[in-house]
């Protein structure tokens, strides 16, 4: 369906960029974090960035950004939209969204039902909230880890804002993943990997149509 919005994050390759905009992705996302085997130097996100055009809408995806950082990205790299994925507080969000002239995007890590209420503190700094499943504490990544939310925390949950869910999705479970929490934009990185930061077309292919039969 046409109103379905799906998220292919951590694109390193032309080739996988190229793969998810003929799959149907509506969102290809760029990892600017050095600790992810998804990260992407400068000038390889400008090139690809540069690829995508106006064929899919390009997230960049920062964690804890030093001043600055976000700023200097976009001064090389298109990007539509800046996706946050540490601990920023919602002035941080506030005050990116305000300097980019971007849509910003905030990462909740949930874990427990009360983890969702994490979303109202960022109403009216942020654009949309994604949804991932919370790492371990003092985990190296804060997504991209294949972990999944307990998707029936997410049932009869009045969300503040719009939202997108995540968190160990793949073609084989998107579909009761929608069906579960109500969903109408899903992300996924690992569940198009055959290895860490390694995307595969045809899991690529798969996941879109699974998410778009919804």
């Amino acid at each position: 369906m046409s109103d379905i919005g799906i998220k292919i994050c951590g694109i390193t390759t032309a080739e996988a960029l190229d793969a998810s905009i003929a799959a149907g992705a509506t969102h290809v996302g760029l990892v600017f974090f050095p600790k992810s085997p998804r990260n992407i130097e400068i000038g390889q996100a400008a090139a690809l960035a540069a690829r995508a055009g106006s064929r899919v809408q390009v997230v960049g995806l920062f964690v804890d950004p030093a001043p600055g950082q976000v700023e200097a990205a976009l001064a090389q790299v298109p990007l539509d939209v800046i996706q946050l994925h540490g601990k920023e507080a919602p002035e941080l969000c506030a005050q990116v969204a305000a300097a980019t002239a971007r849509e910003v995007w905030k990462a909740i890590g949930v874990r427990k039902r009360a983890d969702l209420n994490e979303a109202t503190r960022y109403r009216g700094a942020v654009t949309r909230v994604l949804y991932d499943a919370k790492p371990p504490e003092g985990a190296d990544l804060p997504g991209g880890t294949g972990l999944r939310i307990d998707w029936s925390l997410m049932q009869g949950h009045t969300h503040p804002l719009p939202w997108i869910l995540a968190g160990g999705l793949h073609a084989g479970n998107v579909g009761e993943a929608m069906g579960m929490t109500g969903a109408r934009f899903v992300d996924t990185s690992s569940g198009v990997e055959t290895q860490p930061g390694i995307k595969d077309n045809s899991r690529i292919a798969a996941f879109c149509a699974a998410a778009r039969t919804q």
